[in-house]
């Protein structure tokens, strides 16, 4: 596992290098060109300024591997809704390290449980969140903007 440190952002210090591993991963992911700082920083920094109980969690090594954006869906359930790698640190354990933080960290801020969506197409994600406890919630959907197939999947948080 590739050493790293997870710092919770309050103050959104690291969003832009967030939207640097956002936009590295999903080009990656998905076989598509890099898109702009600009553009990627939008739908993060929506996210992060939607609601005072939103959190920023990153994982630092010599510079910001990974990250994890999360917001309220409710009051008692946090949305995870965004977590990325940076490609070369892909299969590193720096997902399973956040992920792995985040239980405590959502519990002590007063959330019950979480949940997110996850590409089914995506089986490396998909075995990280069934790994570590996430179970899924419902039937899979197309995703109204791109039409790819997501899974939504739930977590008790520890009490």
């Amino acid at each position: 596992m590739t050493q790293v440190s997870i710092e919770l952002d309050g103050r959104g210090r690291y969003l832009d290098d967030a939207a640097q591993v956002w936009a590295e991963g999903t080009a990656a992911r998905d076989g598509t060109e890099v898109a702009p700082l600009e553009l990627a920083r939008v739908p993060l920094r929506t996210v992060l300024s939607s609601s005072p109980r939103t959190m920023l969690v990153v994982a630092l090594g010599e510079r910001v591997v990974g990250f994890s954006l999360i917001a309220p869906h409710t009051e008692r359930t946090a949305a995870v809704r965004y977590l990325g790698v940076r490609p070369d640190g892909w299969g590193a354990g720096v997902g399973r390290h956040l992920m792995t933080a985040l239980p405590p960290l959502l519990a002590a801020a007063g959330f019950a449980d979480a949940e997110l969506d996850v590409y089914v197409d995506n089986p490396r994600a998909v075995r990280l969140y069934e790994s570590l406890g996430w179970q899924p919630l419902g039937d899979p959907a197309p995703h109204p903007r791109n039409g790819r197939v997501e899974q939504r999947y739930r977590l008790d948080l520890p009490s």
